[in-house]
């Protein structure tokens, strides 16, 4: 009894450990110029106001980088979850040749870091007239092997005598992933419908390179310019912190309960 109690007592002092920096990230968004500077901190705007939300909407233009994050995001996210749902799928259950060893090469790519890639995708891209457009964003987002093989160990565990009754009743092979396995596979694509809407939604490194248009910028990169120019007004950068912030947590305090269910059950063996 006392384990769990103490367990409790450290939980709960690490939580609030973490939610400091947001909660006066928070407060400070609400505060006038130069109050978020003094020493102690000051958590609770006095006096309140939401001047630097109005300085970040109509005279920064921030909706325009919002919704550009927001529509790529969601394009990214619907795309994703389609191709590797199928890829995933027919890696559990479909027999080819060749399919352990093409799965086990996929797997291997892991390895490789992500900044490692960036100049062949860039290369690739501009060659296919892509660069400054969407297309730069969504077309690296459509699928990755990470999605794919959380998708292909969740399948393996739905019966192949469900599969068999689908076709013994007339289903072809579209009507079998669209209506057996996806509805079995809702907690998995939640899952990773949230790391891909957040991973696109967070993203800077890749819009700042593929984009150069100022109103084609994502939130996050936006922001980063927005720390450039006005390196003198946290409250103004604060502000378009929880603007960024927000929308994601949001998300994922909605559908964190998919997310666990996912995880726990894609970790099935074969």
């Amino acid at each position: 009894m006392i384990k769990k109690y103490l367990l409790y007592a450290f939980l709960s002092v690490t939580s609030v450990i973490t939610l400091i920096p947001f909660i006066w990230m928070l407060g400070a968004s609400f505060m006038f110029d130069g109050k978020a500077s003094v020493f102690p901190p000051i958590f609770l705007p006095d006096p309140f106001t939401i001047i630097q939300y109005k300085i970040l909407f109509e005279r920064l233009n921030v909706w325009t980088n919002f919704f550009n994050s927001l529509i790529l995001s969601t394009m990214v996210t619907v795309l994703y979850i389609t191709f590797t749902s199928m890829a995933g799928y027919a890696f559990a259950k479909y027999r080819f040749k060749g399919k352990k060893f093409l799965f086990n090469l996929l797997l291997s790519s892991m390895i490789i870091p992500s900044q490692v890639t960036m100049l062949p995708l860039f290369l690739l891209l501009k060659s296919m007239g892509f660069i400054n457009t969407y297309m730069a964003i969504i077309i690296p987002g459509l699928a990755n092997i990470f999605g794919i093989f959380l998708i292909r160990q969740y399948c393996i565990s739905i019966p192949d005598s469900l599969i068999e009754a689908a076709r013994m009743d007339g289903a072809t092979d579209f009507q079998i992933y669209r209506k057996v396995i996806l509805p079995l596979a809702v907690p998995i694509l939640v899952t990773l419908a949230i790391f891909s809407f957040l991973g696109t939604w967070n993203d800077f490194l890749w819009p700042l390179i593929a984009l150069t248009d100022d109103s084609m910028y994502t939130l996050p990169v936006a922001l980063a310019n927005l720390m450039l120019e006005h390196t003198k007004d946290p409250e103004l950068m604060m502000a378009g912190s929880v603007v960024t912030v927000i929308p994601v947590i949001i998300a994922f305090l909605a559908l964190q309960k998919y997310y666990i269910k996912g995880i726990m059950m894609g970790s099935v063996k074969e």
